[in-house]
């Protein structure tokens, strides 16, 4: 249990989550917290915002504030061949299997989740042009790179890199895959059309289908144990029955699911598991054309198709007639299962058994309906309301069945509901079932035996999680020492430029013959150029800082207060002097002196002294 301190702020922070994905879509409740409040914390400090709550309303007030939080959240570290030795392992193991298992002509389809800006999908790229060759590459490869970053997936789509980028590469891969656009790198065009760039959703979004090769890597990490599940079992939903996952170095999957078994543990690359013995293999047979519909039969095909409820048809002989798209989904049935006996399939006993219904259904001549019919699939446990409907011909036609319709309709959510109502309920007759708890504490000696071997499982949990954590703020470091890079580039430039104005200045300054003199307002010496140290004797690092009427030169410094005045009024105007004066030499002279304002920024800072010896 949490402290009493510690839920105000966590329920702001929920709030804030919330606010997010009903404004801009982005759903951030499958993250992990602590990286996520690290994120916030992050761009909160730099608006000096204290609380969860205050950056929401500043969320409201400034739109364009979303763009670098999603920036800032969402780090999109990555690169070309990342973690080199994976690369090889992929590179010479895995995609020779991928593609032998293919026949000739047949097709690749490829997917990068987490893709970034791009390197990932286009390394997938250059792998598969390798061993597959230029030609055979742009005709038989789909490589479906997909982030939740739009601001990733356009660098990526215009794939163009700076130097750096590919520096590591060997010079043939750069060669023959990028072509120099001024001082950057832009992979080929040709090729580029094979990679199809598009916004997932991992948590929420459904999965592409029938991929080959699945490459996530460090992407899992940022997601909750919970969120993983469900992304993991989308992934083995995704590949095809022969198919590889491709995770990064940060994540181990075999402790987290039993979907897939591991081609090669250190590299993190795994195989698919098959869950049953409906697959989704393609159909062996040529189709059978369909029949051509009229406007209104059409209209009910489609509506029969695309409804949100499973729905299937088993004929009068037992034979199943149609499935729709969500029941093909649901159930993994394939065209080619159209036709077969329904005692052949798994959806016959699966998620209930429908012989003996069917067999009701046809004695009885009356819909039978089942509620709240649970089905654990790929780890994941719903409930369904199945309906068995007697279709019969029209009344004067016999009224015979000429088949039955099992319609599926999802009511895990209400399911849910009603679960936490009657956990409700539970609640008020705990008073009494605490009395009975001393009795069940003799018993938990036993369970807590068990439950050693479970909490060394827990505690290898942890540590990956720990892990996890640890690789997360790598990133985060290795994305601030780039934001500290840059900036010290900036610095440097900056201080190059000053330089260079200072050195133009000192020029100006040495190149004018006449003496000059610049005080600021306090009359204190601000500059004093060789000219002045010929005239005076007085060296520019002795003037400098001292107050002009302190020097001890042959000017009569006194006599000048008033024109310097005059010059630094506000709109006050350059005058002219001529004092009787001493050279350093010890030689009377008249010096005219003529005093200008300075002004920075529209405002008078102090006054310039141009000084010089008047001929008589």
């Amino acid at each position: 249990m949490g402290t009493a301190s510690a839920a105000p702020e966590d329920s702001a922070f929920e709030a804030l989550l919330d606010f997010i994905r009903e404004n801009r879509g982005f759903d951030f409740t499958g993250y992990k917290r602590q990286s996520l409040k690290r994120r916030f914390a992050k761009r909160m400090q730099m608006l000096r915002i204290e609380s969860h709550e205050d950056y929401q309303r500043y969320l409201d007030d400034h739109p364009d504030e979303f763009v670098d939080l999603f920036n800032t959240i969402l780090i999109n570290v990555t690169g070309f061949f990342r973690d080199a030795a994976a690369w090889e392992f992929v590179q010479a193991e895995i995609v020779p299997k991928i593609v032998e298992a293919k026949s000739p002509g047949e097709g690749f389809r490829i997917w990068s989740t987490g893709c970034a800006s791009g390197e990932e999908a286009y390394t997938l790229a250059i792998v598969f042009a390798e061993a597959l060759g230029i030609e055979a590459f742009k005709n038989r490869v789909k490589i479906y790179a997909t982030d939740v970053d739009e601001e990733a997936l356009t660098e990526g789509r215009h794939s163009s890199y700076p130097l750096e980028s590919v520096e590591h590469l060997p010079d043939e891969i750069v060669k023959k895959y990028f072509e120099r656009v001024d001082q950057r790198y832009a992979f080929r065009g040709d090729l580029r059309r094979c990679v199809i760039f598009g916004r997932h959703d991992l948590v929420k979004d459904p999965p592409i289908s029938r991929i080959d090769l699945l490459a996530s890597r460090n992407t899992l990490m940022y997601f909750t144990p919970e969120a993983q599940a469900r992304i993991l079992a989308s992934f083995h939903f995704a590949l095809q029955p022969d198919g590889y996952l491709f995770l990064g170095k940060s994540e181990v999957l075999l402790t987290r699911s039993n979907l897939f078994t591991p081609a090669d543990i250190k590299r993190r690359v795994f195989r698919r598991v098959p869950t049953g013995p409906i697959e989704r293999a393609a159909p062996t047979a040529a189709p059978v054309a369909a029949p051509a519909l009229n406007d209104d039969e059409a209209l009910r095909h489609v509506s029969f198709e695309v409804s949100p409820a499973a729905q299937v048809i088993i004929d009068a002989t037992g034979r199943l007639a149609w499935a729709n798209q969500q029941a093909r989904t649901l159930f993994r049935l394939d065209r080619r299962d159209v036709g077969r006996p329904l005692q052949d399939l798994e959806l016959s006993y699966r998620p209930v058994e429908l012989r003996s219904r069917l067999d009701q259904v046809h004695t009885e001549r009356h819909p039978v309906g089942l509620r709240n019919v649970e089905w654990t699939s790929d780890s994941e446990t719903r409930f369904y309301d199945v309906t068995l409907t007697p279709l019969l011909l029209p009344a004067g036609t016999g009224g015979d069945i000429r088949g039955v319709s099992v319609t599926f309709t999802d009511v895990t959510r209400y399911k849910l509901l009603q679960t936490e109502l009657e956990s409700s309920k539970r609640e008020v007759e705990t008073a009494y079932e605490e009395l009975q708890s001393t009795v069940e504490e003799l018993e938990t000696t036993n369970e807590e035996l068990q439950s050693t071997n479970e909490e060394l499982e827990t505690t290898n949990e942890e540590l990956q999680s720990t892990n996890e954590e640890l690789e997360t703020m790598n990133e985060e470091l290795q994305s601030t020492n780039e934001e500290l890079e840059t900036i010290n580039d900036e610095l440097s430039l900056r201080t190059d430029e000053v330089n260079e104005v200072n050195s133009f200045l000192e020029a100006i300054l040495t190149s004018i013959e006449g003496g000059v003199v610049v005080v600021d307002r306090d009359l204190r010496v601000t500059a004093w150029n060789h000219g002045a140290d010929q005239l005076w004797g007085l060296r520019p690092d002795e003037a400098q800082g001292q107050h002009l009427m302190n020097l001890d030169i042959g000017l009569p410094t006194a006599q000048l207060r008033i024109p310097l005045r005059q010059a630094m009024t506000d709109g006050g105007a350059a005058n002219e002097v001529v004092l009787a004066a001493t050279n350093r030499r010890g030689k009377s002279i008249s010096c005219k002196i003529l005093c200008s304002p300075l002004h920075l920024n529209g405002v008078t800072q102090g006054a310039i002294l141009l000084m010089e010896e008047v001929t008589t």
